[in-house]
C-alpha cells in the first residue's frame, strides 16, 4: 500500500523523543519506584469551579455541534482578555478556538507554510515543533539559543538565517525547555527582521501565566507595528492546570482568521460547547492556581541550582518562567541521552535528555519542576551521586 509523504517526514519525530518517559512509566507499572521529572504536568488539579462549570454545561444540554471558529461567548471573552493584556483593541473576529495549543499550532502552520518554505525556530525547541513545521512540507531552520544569552533568541542570528524562502519566525516565550523569556527589546529587534522581509511571527505563549516574580512578559501582540503579521497561540492547559480538557486558541489578524476558518472546519467542525463555557470562565478571571505554581516552580528551580550547580562538574540553568530547569552534564563525558538512560537504570530517576529538544541542548538534561519538594531534593541527591561516578571514572 502507498502512504502520503507526510508520514515519512514525521517518521522519526514522534514518540521516540519521549522513550525515557515511556520506559519510566513501564517500570512504574511493573512495580519499580521511579522519581519522574519528565513531562510538564501541573502539580495541582484543575480548579473545581471550572470542572463544575463544564459539568453544569453538559447537563444543561451544551453537548451539540459548535462552529469552526469557536463559541461566541468564548470568542468575546478571549478578545476582551487580549485587549486588556496587550493594551489595544482585539475583536472576536481575530480569535480562533482549537483543542489545545498543539492543535492550534498545527492549524496555524498549515495556513502559512508549505513545501519550499522555511520557518526559523530556536534550537533547543519543544519536542513537537520540528514535526509541526515538517508536516506542512516546510523546512525548519534552527537558530542556536546560547546559554550566555540566557537561551534568548538573538535577533542578529534570526536576521542571518533569513533566506528568500523564509516564511515565518516561530517564537516560544516563555520558552520550553529553557524557561527563557524574550524581552521587549528582543521582540522589537525581531520585529524589524520580520517587517524587512515580510515574515509572519508565530508565538507560542502557553506559559505566559507562569512567569516568575520580577520577570516581565512581552508578546509580539504588544507591538502595534506587528498587528498585521503576529499570531499568538495559547491554552488553559498550564495556566489553569487543565491539560486534559484540550482547550486552546490563536489570536491574529482578522484576515488570517478568515482564511484559517475553512481549514478548522475541515479538521474539527467545531469544539465542545461545554468546554468552551468552562474556558470562558477561566479566561475571564485571574487564574486561581497559576501564581502558586509559578512561586513553587521558581523555588524548586533555586533548590536544584543550590544542590547541583558546581557538584561533580554539573551546571544548572535557572529559568525565568515555566515548569523546567536545565542541568548541563557534559563534564561527565556523557551525552544527555546516555546520562539520562543510565540514571534511570542506576538511580530510578527519569529526566528528559536535552537531545530530545535539539542539537543545541546535547549534553544537557531537562528536569520538570512539578514534583513535590522532597522528591526534587531526593532526585538531586541521586543525580549528583550518578554524576560523581563518571567524574571518578574520568579521574
Amino acid at each position: 500500500m502507498k502512504y502520503a509523504s507526510v508520514t515519512e517526514r514525521l517518521a522519526d519525530l514522534g514518540g521516540a523523543k519521549w522513550e525515557i518517559h515511556a520506559r519510566a512509566r513501564r517500570m512504574k507499572a511493573e512495580g519499580t519506584a521511579v522519581l519522574e521529572f519528565t513531562i510538564g504536568e501541573p502539580d495541582v488539579p484543575c480548579p473545581p469551579e471550572l470542572m463544575e462549570t463544564a459539568a453544569r454545561a453538559m447537563l444543561s444540554g451544551r453537548t451539540g455541534y459548535s462552529n469552526g471558529q469557536g463559541e461566541p461567548g468564548l470568542l468575546r471573552a478571549l478578545a476582551a482578555r487580549y485587549s486588556i493584556r496587550r493594551g489595544r483593541h482585539i475583536g472576536p473576529e481575530q480569535v480562533m478556538c482549537f483543542p489545545g495549543t498543539q492543535t492550534t499550532l498545527y492549524a496555524v502552520f498549515m495556513a502559512i507554510a508549505e513545501a519550499g518554505a522555511e520557518v526559523i525556530v530556536g534550537d533547543p525547541m519543544y519536542a513537537t515543533y520540528e514535526g509541526l513545521i515538517r508536516a506542512t512540507g516546510a523546512t525548519p531552520v534552527p537558530v542556536t539559543l546560547r546559554p550566555e544569552r540566557g537561551f534568548r533568541l538573538d535577533p542578529a542570528d534570526v536576521a542571518a538565517a533569513v533566506t528568500p524562502d523564509t516564511r515565518a519566525i516561530f517564537l516560544n516565550t516563555p520558552h520550553n525547555p529553557t524557561g527563557a523569556v524574550l524581552t521587549r527589546e528582543d521582540i522589537a529587534a525581531i520585529s524589524e527582521v520580520a517587517r524587512a522581509h515580510d515574515l509572519w511571527i508565530v508565538s507560542d505563549e502557553v506559559y505566559e501565566d507562569l512567569v516568575f516574580e520580577g520577570v516581565h512578559f512581552t508578546s509580539p501582540l504588544d507591538l502595534a507595528e506587528l498587528a498585521d503579521r503576529s499570531i499568538t497561540c495559547a491554552s488553559i492547559s498550564k495556566s489553569h492546570a487543565a491539560p486534559g480538557f484540550r482547550s486552546g486558541w490563536c489570536v491574529g489578524p482578522a484576515e488570517f482568521c478568515a482564511r484559517l476558518l475553512p481549514l478548522s472546519e475541515t479538521m474539527l467542525f467545531g469544539n465542545q460547547p461545554f468546554i468552551a463555557d468552562m474556558t470562558t470562565q477561566a479566561v475571564s478571571h485571574p487564574s486561581p492556581v497559576a501564581p502558586g505554581m509559578a512561586a513553587r516552580f521558581a523555588a524548586r528551580a533555586t533548590m536544584i541550582h543550590d544542590k547541583l550547580h558546581g557538584t561533580a562538574g554539573l551546571r544548572v540553568h535557572r529559568p525565568d518562567a515555566g515548569m523546567f530547569a536545565l542541568v548541563d552534564v557534559r563534564a561527565t563525558g556523557l551525552s544527555g541521552e546516555a546520562f539520562a538512560q543510565s540514571l534511570l537504570d542506576a538511580e530510578h530517576v527519569a529526566v528528559m535528555p536535552g537531545e530530545s529538544f535539539g542539537a543545541a541542548l546535547s549534553g544537557w538534561l531537562r528536569l520538570a519542576l512539578t514534583q513535590p519538594d522532597a522528591a526534587i531534593a531526593e532526585g538531586c541527591t541521586r543525580i549528583a551521586r550518578h554524576a560523581a561516578r563518571f567524574r571518578a571514572d574520568a579521574a
